[in-house]
Parts: C-alpha cells; structure tokens; sequence
C-alpha cells in the first residue's frame, strides 16, 4: 500500500474505530428511508412526458454550460413554469439542491455583509457559507431571539452598503421541525435582511398547493427560496425562486453556474411533469398526510415521545454503534431504515430518521412502530 493510501485507510479505520464509517447499500424492504414523499419517482405521467420528449428529440445530456450551447428550450420552459407555479419574478434551474445552496451563498453575500445560519442548517448552506467572503454568526436551532439579537447588534455598526443574510431550512431534514417563518419574515423586513429559505423538504408536501412552507409569503422581497426537485417531485435538480434581478445576478455572476454543465434537458422535463401532478393529483398530498398524522401517533403512544408532526420522523438513540444496531435488526425485520450519526447530526445525537412516504402503506407504519418498540426492548437501549 503507498504512502498515499495509508494515510487515508487510516483515516478509515479511525472512522471504523467510532462506528462511523459509511457505504453504499441498495434499497431492500419497505420505504422508511427515500425523500421520495409522493410516489413521483416512479410515476407514469413523469414517465410518459420523458418518453414523448426524447421521441420529439429533447437531449439527454445538455453538452456544455447554459452560457454556452448547454441552455435548451426545456430548461427555459421549466423555469417559465416555475416561476408562475411558485409566484415569483423569476427561477433559475440547477442540477440539484446543494449546487443551488452553494452558488448561492458563495455569489450573493458580499466581504462586508453578514451571514447568519442555524445550527441545523444542511452541509450545503454550511459549505456556501464556508466557502463565502461575508461574516457568518451561527445560531441555536429555530432561535428567533438569537438570530434578532445578532442583526441588531451587527445593523447597528454595520459598514455602508452592507448587507445581512439569514440562512434556513423550512423542514429540518434530520429532525423534522418547521422554521418559525412568519417571525423570520418579520424580522428579515425590520432589519432590511434577505431570507434564504432552503424548501428541499417541504416542495410538494407542505403549503395549501403545494408549494412549500414559503406559499403564504410567495413573491416576498426579501424571500429567496431554493425548491428542490429530486425528493416530493420525484425527479432531480433545484429551483431557485426570487426576484428577476438576483437571478440576473447569477447568471452573471455565479461561479458555480456560469462553469457548470447544463442539467440535463430531459431532467426539466420530468420536473415540469411533476410541477403538473402537484396540481392535478391533490390527493396525494392528502393521503401523505394521513399516514404522517399515523405515524407521529404511533411514536407518541409506542414511546411516549412527541412526534415532528411532518414526514420526517427521528428516533433518537445516542449511541452511534447502538443506532447501527436498531437499524439493522430494523432491516432484517425487512424495513429499510438507516442509522444517522455524527457528523451528520450532533454528538450523542445518532439515530433513525423515520421518513413517511405514500411507498408505504398504514399497515407498514403500524408494523414498523410494533417492531421498532419490540426491538428496542430487546436491545435494552434506553
């Protein structure tokens, strides 16, 4: 082994020392574990419009960036109907969330300005946030006194022209709690502050259509939302949702975009299919959220723990090797659910994150709760 692949394999078996090394695994057993919250993934309607765009001759591949040959009349198309669908001046397609996050943390907070995140907050924005020239503060979870508290004290000696930036999840992916939006608003438009709310987990599950916990403050000034395509809408990509002068900006100014590969044009024509189904088939969000209702009821009477009340449920067991443990006798039992452990999620803090899809059925839920008691009981994991 050289020297190169020692020092890493090192690295793997400190990993391996404290239970945390990772790999990859295809899904077997029932669904507790995609972001496939709708059923869309496998939809027929997606799959008839993918079909009837490649025999009308619609790419598979984009071939180069949007500047440059890459931009094609579906990405175009998608972004028209995204912007009338979540009521915004204007969307941008990316080819997933954490590019989206990413380009727009490192393009639009400027060296003078400030960035204030959640501790909760996915690796995306955190890398965004790294990799930007602007202050960043981080804030205790859902801590709207925090986050109050630094932009006063930073709008108060605040260099001209400067900016403030607040970063948010609308669902927290590992925990399943709502950011506290409305206050959020309030304060982004008391300090002259941008919001930029990450919708990955909310699209297509949460708003009275649809749209994400941001629907009641659609088209918002200082509302920035990122909608991400590959989890409730079945297929991949994101979408960046503002004003026509910050997308303007990206276009010209976003590193991340201008050198990127075009997402692929088919990729646009599977989530502007879906974008249809949220609206012609209403009745998934309605049944999804009957089994969400289900499923918090059972953790809250098998455990006596108050549930997320969304899609995203976690049991929490602490230890990382006793997380690995519950979730594969979980597996055996023949449910697919992962163990998440630092650094994922904090310290003391592994668990399974229980995720609700229309995949499932009541029964599976009622089961999966009945087996997960029984194998916590056996493993004797407090």
């Amino acid at each position: 082994m050289s020297s190169y692949s020692e020092r890493y394999q090192s690295e793997i078996e400190a990993l391996r020392q404290k239970s945390r090394t990772r790999k990859l695994s295809l899904g077997e057993g029932i669904d507790f574990t995609s972001n496939d919250f709708l059923a869309l993934s496998e939809s027929d309607s997606i799959r008839k419009a993918v079909r009837d765009a490649l025999d009308r001759g619609v790419p598979l591949g984009a071939g180069g960036s949007r500047l440059l040959r890459g931009n094609h009349a579906a990405h175009i198309e998608l972004e028209e109907k995204a912007a009338l669908f979540f009521n915004c001046e204007k969307s941008l397609f990316f080819a997933n969330g954490y590019s989206a996050n990413f380009a727009l943390l490192t393009s639009l907070p400027k060296r003078h300005d400030l960035i204030v995140f959640d501790a909760l907050s996915h690796a995306s924005i955190r890398e965004g946030i790294s990799a930007s020239f602007a202050k960043s503060v981080k804030v205790p979870h859902n801590d709207v006194d925090a986050i109050e508290g630094t932009l006063s004290k930073w709008h108060s000696t605040r260099s001209r022209n400067s900016l403030a930036w607040v970063a948010v999840e609308s669902l927290y992916s590992m925990d399943g709690d709502f950011a506290p939006l409305t206050e959020l608003i309030a304060i982004a438009e008391r300090f002259d502050s941008m919001l930029l709310v990450d919708e990955a987990h909310a699209t297509g599950v949460w708003g009275r259509h649809g749209r994400g916990l941001t629907e009641p403050h659609e088209n918002h000034p200082n509302v920035i939302a990122v909608h991400t395509c590959g989890k409730a809408l079945g297929a991949a990509g994101a979408l960046v949702c503002t004003s026509a002068a910050l997308i303007n900006f990206l276009i010209n100014k976003s590193r991340p975009f201008i050198y990127s590969t075009a997402p692929p044009p088919i990729n646009a024509v599977a989530v502007s299919a879906a974008l249809d189904l949220i609206d012609a088939e209403t009745e998934r969000r309605e049944q999804l959220h009957e089994l969400i209702a289900l499923a918090n009821h059972e953790m809250e009477s098998k455990f006596e723990l108050k549930g997320s009340g969304s899609q995203i449920i976690p049991f929490i067991v602490g230890a990382d090797n006793h997380a690995i443990q519950v979730a594969e006798t979980m597996q055996n039992a023949g449910f697919d659910v992962r163990a998440i452990r630092p650094p994922t999620v904090p310290e003391g803090t592994a668990r399974l994150r229980i995720s609700i899809t229309l995949n499932i059925e009541e029964s599976d839920i009622v089961r999966f709760f009945d087996t997960l008691y029984a194998v916590k009981q056996s493993l004797d994991i407090s």
